[in-house]
C-alpha cells in the first residue's frame, strides 16, 4: 500500500516518514456502507485525513453548493482535481470533487500547512510530479 502511494498520504500528500503517527489503510468506500477490503477500495492515509474522512464518500462543493463524490485515489487523477498554491503550502481544488475533498478532509488544516512549510525548507515539498498519488 505505502509503495503504491509513493509513501505519502493519498489525500494530503504528506510523506509517511515525517508523521509521528503510523499511516493507516483506509477504505475508500467504507465497509459499513458495503465496501470491500480489496486493493481497489483501499488507500494509504495519514491519521488526520482518515479521521476526517471516516465514513464519508461525498462532500459539499463550496462553489456550486452541490453534494459531490470525494476524491477517490483509485479512480481519480490527483492533478485533475488539485493543485498547489503559489507558495505551495495550500491545496487548491480545481474541480467540485477537489474542492469538496479539501473542505471535508480539512486538507489545509494549520498543522498540515506548517508541516508543508517545514518540508519545503528541506526540499521535501511539494511532491515531485511522479510522486503524486494517481489512480493505480
Amino acid at each position: 500500500m505505502a509503495e503504491r502511494a509513493g509513501n505519502r498520504c493519498e489525500y494530503c500528500q504528506i510523506p509517511a516518514s515525517f508523521s509521528v503517527k503510523a499511516f493507516e489503510v483506509e477504505h475508500i468506500f467504507p465497509r459499513v456502507k458495503g465496501g470491500s477490503t480489496i486493493l481497489s477500495n483501499l488507500a494509504f492515509a495519514c491519521p488526520g485525513c482518515n479521521s476526517f474522512k471516516h465514513m464519508k464518500t461525498t462532500g459539499h462543493d463550496p462553489v456550486s453548493r452541490e453534494v459531490v463524490p470525494l476524491y477517490n485515489p483509485r479512480q481519480d487523477k490527483w492533478r485533475e482535481h488539485f493543485a498547489w498554491s503559489d507558495d505551495v503550502l495550500q491545496m487548491i481544488g480545481l474541480t467540485a470533487i477537489g474542492r469538496a475533498t479539501i473542505v471535508t478532509l480539512h486538507l489545509n488544516r494549520p498543522g498540515l500547512v506548517n508541516l508543508r512549510q517545514a518540508l519545503f525548507a528541506v526540499s521535501e515539498h511539494p511532491p515531485r510530479e511522479n510522486d503524486l498519488s494517481d489512480s493505480s
